[in-house]
């Protein structure tokens, strides 16, 4: 069994942070998105992992090397032609294996292996209150797929499907991609996977839906501030800093500076970073940043940044209202 994991994206909801930094290595809960994903498939039985990359894929493939030594392989997209494009630009490396294709900007709290254990392809799927953002499921009364519809206009389902797919067949996956290429079958302006998907399903591949509640975005800076907040309740914290109030849950990493200060709850403070005589809550320090005299709120840090505030000495009367914004 092989496992993808596209991670082309440009990451354009994620700028300022995404024009030098690949979106999968964002800090989130003190480590990059793609480490939380890439540690649930190293824990798997998997013969390689393949890794599509595009924007400064060299910085992806940098990362893991030096993290992970385990059998990865790198395949380049060189154009951004959509999710089915992606993996199609790793299918020659698949083919004859089961497979199991993670999304790159999700993390997730599933398991994996009773997934890859079913004797069907499987989606995962999660039940939404706006279906026209994704991609849906139709089921049938036995719980079988008999239909997929990418970004419906019209209500047809409420069944999201959350970036986690298990193909049985992947032969068959490859031969559909191909087709969609070949024909240049595309929807929204690009080569979905859910077209070949669809088309498995119509060629007679059974495919059968499994429930994902822990799913979580990193596409957007409010989505990647709610899964920090997520990760960071799951995750015990007993450090104490003696002149600093912490109030978690919070992750501050040991080779981080932090004095003066009061952190929390749901702060990130990442390798390298320095705060001093700062609040800090419900926010991310990136690797490197510096925080000083700042109340930070609802935000991200990027690496490196310097964010320096100031203090006031103020005389102020009754029935006043000073506002700083």
């Amino acid at each position: 069994m092989k496992a993808i994991v596209p991670v082309a994206g440009i990451g354009s909801r994620l700028r300022p942070h995404t024009y030098f930094l690949p979106k999968v290595l964002l800090n989130v809960a003190g480590k990059p998105i793609l480490m939380h994903i890439l540690d649930s498939l190293v824990a798997l039985n998997l013969n390689e992992i393949i890794i599509v990359t595009g924007h400064l894929g060299d910085e992806v493939e940098k990362f893991v090397r030096k993290t992970y030594d385990f059998p990865i392989r790198f395949v380049s997209q060189t154009e951004p032609l959509g999710l089915g494009h992606a993996i199609w630009c790793g299918s020659e490396h698949f083919a004859g294996e089961p497979l199991l294709i993670v999304l790159g900007d999700t993390i997730f709290d599933a398991d994996l292996n009773s997934i890859v254990q079913k004797d069907a392809s499987v989606l995962g799927v999660k039940e939404v209150s706006n279906p026209s953002r994704f991609g849906v499921v139709v089921t049938n009364s036995e719980g079988r797929i008999t239909r997929l519809v990418e970004k419906p206009e019209k209500f047809v389902s409420n069944l999201a499907i959350v970036g986690i797919y298990f193909i049985r067949n992947s032969d068959l996956l490859a031969e559909c991609l191909n087709e969609l290429l070949q024909k240049d079958i595309k929807t929204k302006g690009e080569f979905q996977l859910t077209d070949a998907l669809q088309m498995m399903i119509e060629k007679g591949e059974k495919f059968v839906t499994v429930p994902v509640e822990g799913w979580y975005d990193c596409g957007k800076p409010e989505t990647l501030l709610e899964t920090n907040r997520f990760l960071l309740s799951k995750k015990p914290y007993n450090k104490t800093i003696s002149d600093c109030v912490v109030l978690p849950p919070v992750y501050i990493d040991d080779n981080a500076f932090v004095s003066r200060s009061v952190i929390g709850p749901y702060a990130t403070i990442a390798t390298g970073s320095v705060v001093i005589d700062s609040v800090v809550r419900n926010s991310i320090i990136s690797d490197g940043a510096r925080v000083e005299s700042y109340l930070l709120e609802n935000s991200i840090i990027g690496n490196s940044a310097v964010v320096r505030g100031s203090f006031f000495q103020m005389n102020v009367g009754n029935s006043s209202e000073i506002n700083s914004v």
